[in-house]
């Protein structure tokens, strides 16, 4: 296929009866076989010159009450991190036009919140109409979300919801308190009820062993509908967090991580995310090698430092590659895609395999 020829639909077809065996020989192979393998599946279902690239942007810094243990936001942690209160809209929607300006597609926005006030819902509607009204897809993050929030955000047109799972079942209580494994997929479910698309992923390099890297992929796959985007995160230690100190996780590891994702979620955006700040060129573009093709840019990654969007566009020039552009829908034609998520979704329910259940 040419570099520049368009791909209307991916051509492979997701499983959902990942076992974990199956993932850890993925994770064993020699290292040239498992980037030839990610590198063949990447080139079948996208454009492997194109990479997506988000922006996103803090609505609400600081004072969560959840007590994730890498996290700078959560209020149970001295970070020296100021606390801020939720952007006027205003604000916001100019961030959104600077970044469109400068090449962004997807205009995602964080808040640091157990789940959204009812008090606040109306702001954030707005938000999610006045971005979109750009032209930019709009994502957020914002916590748990009850089916009516849900449903509240897909008709006032969000395109994604961010919810990641951090890391394997087994390993998550060493990560959190405060919210359960089932939490989090409860929000998931209630997101994809409501017709909205999921961006769904983990953090690598939080002191996890590598059967955890498994689970967590595992659990990805073998939803009943497989995240359209997975951010791919390098844990990026925080002063005055418990992990601070956790030990470096070694390269290859994340660049395996990024090309096993690629291989068991072939149709899903794999996003090469928080951690970039810390990876010269040559680890990035081994990671867009396995499969990466989608980044945050901008300066920082809600609290945590990012590579310049500058200095990203000179890599990309270098590399040969272009952003992806944003395909443009008429407003029935994205209800009537909505409508057919949410029904696929309720129909793959049953498929659901929970491989991380399996003995060692």
């Amino acid at each position: 296929m040419a570099a520049t020829e368009p791909l209307t639909k991916p051509l492979a077809t997701a499983r959902h009866d990942w076992t974990m065996q199956e993932a850890r020989a993925l994770f064993e192979l020699p290292f040239n076989d498992l980037m030839f393998r990610a590198q063949s599946v990447h080139r079948e279902n996208f454009d492997p010159n194109e990479v997506q690239v988000s922006t996103l942007l803090s609505i609400k810094t600081g004072a969560c009450p959840e007590d994730c243990k890498y996290c700078p936001q959560s209020g149970h942690y001295n970070t020296g991190l100021d606390k801020e209160k939720l952007l006027e809209i205003e604000k916001v929607v100019a961030e959104a036009k600077a970044a469109k300006e400068k090449g962004a597609s997807r205009f995602c926005m964080g808040a640091a919140w157990r789940s959204p006030s009812k008090k606040d819902m109306g702001y954030v509607v707005d938000m999610v109409k006045q971005v979109k009204s750009l032209g930019l897809e709009t994502c957020m993050t914002l916590g748990m979300l009850e089916q009516e929030q849900a449903d509240e955000l897909a008709e006032a047109g969000l395109d994604y919801y961010n919810h990641n799972l951090d890391t394997s079942e087994k390993y998550y209580s060493h990560i959190i308190t405060t919210r359960t494994y089932q939490d989090r997929l409860d929000t998931l479910d209630n997101v994809r009820k409501a017709g909205m698309k999921v961006c769904c992923g983990g953090i690598v390099g939080m002191g996890e062993d590598p059967d955890d890297r498994v689970g967590l992929l595992v659990q990805l796959a073998n939803l009943p509908q497989q995240p359209e985007s997975v951010p791919v995160n390098m844990l990026v230690k925080v002063p005055g967090t418990p992990m601070e100190d956790v030990e470096d996780l070694d390269p290859f590891d994340f660049i395996r991580t990024i090309a096993v994702a690629r291989i068991m979620m072939p149709a899903s955006h794999v996003r090469l995310s928080a951690g970039r700040e810390e990876m010269n060129e040559q680890m990035q573009s081994l990671c867009f090698l396995a499969g990466a093709n989608s980044i945050f840019y901008g300066e920082k990654l809600l609290t945590t430092a990012n590579p310049q969007a500058d200095a990203d566009m000179a890599l990309f020039r270098r590399l040969g590659i272009r952003p992806e552009e944003r395909e443009q829908a008429h407003p029935e034609e994205a209800e009537e895609e909505a409508l057919a998520e949410a029904v696929e979704y309720e129909q793959n329910r049953h498929l659901f395999y929970d491989a991380t259940q399996e003995s060692a």
